[in-house]
């Protein structure tokens, strides 16, 4: 359920939200907030992939009596979907939306329908009537465009990217082109305004799936040259003015202080936020234009979840919300636990122990992040506090190719799916044994997406290791992967040598890919997987069940019906929880 709250925490208004997918909140004023949900929606026989998922708005409005709507439901001639998000302005007292959509074209039968090869458009949505204008028109099938709208509701800065030969230019509101360059497969976009507002700041990165982003500041004028910000940082998060979505600071987690706001004052509140809540993960969301009410929420050790409304003037926090009440402060105890790989490496990973329980010679779930480009830190874990309640401890590697160190720790993993990314999970549950914290005969992996696939090569490229592995939306085919985001998105040269430095040379593909090796698995596996995957699709796990069934290994498919590669549904969520929990249980009982 979606509750609004006034100044008092009384509610003002309710709705039932259900099953959901709700991507994000934004307010437009007062009056008014944009709710973000998602569907996936069946694509028909002209498209490669079967399904994908589509993002529409609703705006649902403070007074109860108002009826909420939906952005294009009036609007036949758009599809009803938003492909793009460019902010909220307020003019002359009424306030907009600025999406990107989808045009139609009509057919000779009298109908709306989508022409292959159309991009979006970019649309003004008056929200008090829910009425679409379109601003500016779609880019040509060959080109990608992005926008960014000034304080008064104009475009002010253009993005055209080429994708045929990578060539971009950025061009201001008087269609003069202020900057350009090349970029033929990795990524660029615009991001905002200079904290004055009279520069463009955009981002780029050389690489469609490698980490290696780039900031840069170039007058909107036309008359000066790109300038790279930031160089000396490591980017979390980065803020901007919802009113005119100029630049207000960024997050650094490496940092002591991660909050840098541009604004003195704001990074002091910040400051005194941050040293408040020192003993648990904190994150700033929402904040009054003057930065002296904020809401923040925490979790960590004795803290499941929380919201707190800060008030910077009288140094107060006000709880006003738990994540998971049920659990309250009990939560089984996160730390960092170091040790170095076979190969002298040293890899940092996240202990969950059980509460209550001695630790020594507890049975354990190696329990890798997806990925595989990502980390895992000292928060509240859902899936590894369930496993830790049950008497395991839970082990989460930030193995190499990780996001928690420098870029050199982050390319160590390349070309490594299989070897030392494999190893350094093992690694890790010799040292813990080593220290007496855990049998290393009880150990079940586990894991989802890269975790799925580090799971099933636990105990089909590795041997001897794991009693079980759970694998849920795993890759299970590195060709096959290959080939369907050969597919999906086309396959240049560059994005051909992206792939092959983060999988490996394509004759090795076979090799480490847990399908070609279903008759060497050693232990059960729990397959599981959500019929609407559009990331890692579901064929993945349904051929490794065959492979597994064709070599005569125990193994268990389940599939998730209407959910998605991100669990999106509690109730399915909630399923595969209880699937995985009771395997392990089965092969590798706590008790």
């Amino acid at each position: 359920m979606l509750v609004m709250f006034d100044q008092e925490m009384k509610p003002i208004n309710a709705l039932q939200v259900g099953d959901m997918k709700v991507r994000s909140i934004t307010w437009a004023g007062n009056e008014q907030l944009l709710l973000t949900r998602s569907d996936t929606q069946e694509l028909d026989p002209r498209f490669v992939r079967e399904n994908a998922e589509f993002y529409n708005i609703m705006i649902i409005p403070v007074d109860p009596q108002k009826p909420f709507r939906l952005v294009f439901q009036d609007d036949p001639e758009i599809m009803n979907a938003t492909f793009g998000w460019y902010g909220v302005r307020q003019k002359n007292g009424r306030w907009f939306a600025y999406v990107g959509g989808m045009p139609l074209t009509f057919s000779n039968y009298g109908k709306w329908y989508y022409e292959g090869g159309t991009k979006p458009a970019l649309y003004e949505i008056d929200l008090s009537k829910n009425q679409a204008r379109k601003i500016a028109n779609s880019p040509s099938e060959s080109q990608w465009r992005d926008w960014l709208i000034d304080e008064d509701g104009n475009v002010a800065a253009t993005l055209e990217w080429e994708r045929n030969n990578g060539r971009w230019t950025i061009k201001n509101g008087r269609n003069r082109k202020i900057w350009e360059g090349e970029n033929y497969d990795g990524d660029i976009a615009l991001l905002g305004f200079s904290e004055n507002g009279q520069n463009v700041i955009y981002f780029e990165k050389s690489s469609a799936i490698i980490d290696d982003d780039r900031y840069f500041t170039v007058p909107l004028t036309g008359n000066g040259e790109a300038e790279e910000i930031l160089s000396d940082q490591n980017v979390d998060a980065m803020y901007w003015s919802p009113k005119n979505s100029r630049f207000l600071g960024w997050r650094d987690d490496t940092q002591d202080d991660p909050w840098q706001f541009v604004a003195p004052q704001w990074q002091a509140s910040a400051m005194k936020i941050d040293r408040a809540f020192s003993d648990r993960n904190l994150a700033i969301h929402q904040w009054t234009p003057d930065f002296q009410r904020i809401i923040v929420s925490t979790n960590g050790n004795n803290d499941s979840g929380s919201q707190y409304l800060v008030d910077i003037t009288t140094l107060e926090a006000k709880l006003i919300g738990q994540e998971r009440p049920k659990i309250g402060n009990r939560v089984n105890p996160i730390s960092t636990f170091e040790y170095t790989a076979q190969d002298g490496l040293e890899i940092e990973a996240i202990l969950t122990l059980p509460l209550n329980l001695q630790a020594e010679n507890l049975p354990v779930i190696p329990l890798p992040h997806g990925g595989p480009h990502s980390q895992d830190s000292e928060e509240f874990d859902w899936w590894a506090q369930a496993f830790a309640s049950r008497g395991y401890a839970v082990l989460q590697p930030n193995f190499r190719g990780s996001t928690n160190r420098d870029d050199a720790f982050k390319e160590a993993g390349y070309g490594e799916w299989g070897g030392k990314m494999q190893t350094d999970l093992s690694d890790g549950l010799n040292a813990l044994a080593d220290k007496g914290v855990i049998d290393p005969s009880r150990a079940c992996i586990v894991g989802a997406s890269y975790g799925g696939y580090a799971a099933l090569a636990g105990v089909t490229l590795q041997h001897g290791i794991y009693k079980c592995a759970v694998a849920v939306a795993p890759v299970s085919d590195i060709g096959l992967f290959y080939r369907q985001e050969h597919l999906q998105f086309g396959i240049d040269r560059r994005r051909k040598a992206n792939y092959l430095e983060e999988f490996g040379p394509t004759n090795n593909f076979g090799k480490i890919s847990p399908r070609n090796h279903a008759e060497d698995a050693d232990a059960p596996i729990l397959l599981i997987h959500g019929r609407d995957d559009t990331v890692v699709p579901y064929v993945h796990s349904k051929i490794m069940a065959d492979a597994l069934k064709d070599a005569g290994k125990p193994y268990k498919m389940v599939d998730l019906m209407n959910e998605d590669h991100w669990l999106s549904h509690a109730e399915t969520r909630n399923q595969m929880l209880h699937e995985a929990m009771d395997f392990v249980q089965k092969y590798n009982p706590a008790q």
